[in-house]
């Protein structure tokens, strides 16, 4: 299956891939695009059969999930959809729990009702297209007096059969089971009077996977982030703002322990305040948590880097740092041998003076 898409945004940002709801396109996230993209390169993706995206009358969230990650690529990312792109999303962070590094879903759920309604609308735009639902889908998508219409004269554009075969995977769609297995930041945002998905399938989101917030839009429907722009656009820049502080400081304190994390916490001041923020989003997270390299491997470049400037001091604490992600003393002598060819002897035997103090005061039980 291949997604029509683009990419707007800063070359280097980190990525954010945000998928639409059922019966719009790429533009349904057009409101947001400003302010996201001043901090994210933002990938909007079409479902089969809408915008530009070839038709398919065959597919479940899995395999729209499956395309989307195609999309991405191999980098680590935050992703986020509406209604049907929040399912996708959702499942995305199950498949990869790794490279979802902030997870936004908008007036979604975990599942959508019983399944028959589906089908039986599948069978109606099938006899008549998808255009017929319009008058309906006003009164879901948008609260009485809004002016939707830009998004509802695209009705008529969508494949009849490909949007029928999105309504039969939103059928088959559940994962309320497994919910408690979403490991990454989550955001939930509910429109205070969607009908589509009303505010007890947010609740059940946010209740169900670990460490979720809620954002109640007031005075919006189902498609939140058009009547609230705004509103939705905030919350999601100072969640993503937040999740990779959280995810950072995660493995800051698995890496450095929390002793060492409690400390530099409670030696932070005002103006030390924004460096902790920094070192903990962009070192800690932005690459610590980066897949290509795992811990192991990640200690082992750090101690060379640390040798090779003369960083005594940061040495000493990822020696300890280095034990927590399983290497063994004899591993980091190697690693120091190794800096004595490249880096040179003196700084090799400083180093290894204070590892060999950082180890005594360790100790054989380790860190």
């Amino acid at each position: 299956m291949k997604l029509h898409h683009r990419v707007d945004g800063p070359s280097g940002a980190p990525l954010l891939v945000l998928g639409p709801s059922l019966g719009t396109t790429t533009e349904v996230w057009r409101p947001q695009l400003a302010e996201l993209t001043t901090s994210w390169r933002v990938l909007r993706y079409d479902l089969p059969g809408h915008g530009g995206s070839p038709p398919a009358t065959a597919f479940t969230v899995g395999d729209l999930a499956a395309a989307v990650l195609e999309l991405a690529g191999d980098e680590r990312f935050a992703i986020g959809g509406i209604s049907l792109g929040g399912a996708v999303a959702t499942t995305v962070a199950l498949r990869e729990p790794g490279r979802v590094r902030g997870l936004v879903l908008c007036c979604t759920s975990a599942r959508f009702g019983e399944p028959g309604p589906w089908r039986e609308r599948a069978e109606l735009v099938r006899a008549q297209g998808v255009a017929a639902l319009a008058p309906a889908l006003e009164k879901r998508w948008f609260t009485p007096g809004f002016d939707g219409r830009w998004l509802l004269e695209g009705l008529a554009e969508v494949h009849a059969p490909s949007y029928a075969a999105c309504c039969e995977a939103l059928a088959a769609f559940d994962v309320t089971g497994r919910l408690g297995e979403v490991g990454a930041p989550t955001l939930v945002i509910a429109g205070a009077e969607d009908p589509a998905t009303p505010l007890d399938h947010a609740l059940t989101l946010a209740g169900g996977i670990p460490g979720a917030s809620l954002t109640v839009v007031p005075g919006a429907s189902h498609l939140a982030a058009v009547e609230r722009p705004e509103a939705v656009a905030a919350a999601i820049t100072r969640h993503l703002r937040d999740a990779g502080g959280h995810a950072g400081m995660r493995t800051r304190r698995e890496v450095l322990g929390d002793a060492h994390v409690d400390r530099a916490i409670a030696a932070t001041t005002g103006f030390t305040r924004d460096f902790q923020d920094f070192i903990t989003r962009y070192a800690w997270n932005e690459i610590w948590n980066r897949p290509g390299l795992d811990r192991r491997t990640r200690s082992c470049v750090t101690l060379t880097a640390l040798v090779a400037r003369g960083h005594l001091d940061e040495l000493a604490m990822h020696v300890r740092a280095a034990l927590r992600n399983g290497l063994t003393p004899d591993e980091i002598k190697e690693v120091l041998l190794q800096t004595a060819v490249y880096c040179g002897v003196p700084a090799a035997n400083a180093a290894f003076a204070v590892a060999r103090r950082t180890l005594d005061e360790i100790g054989p039980e380790g860190p």
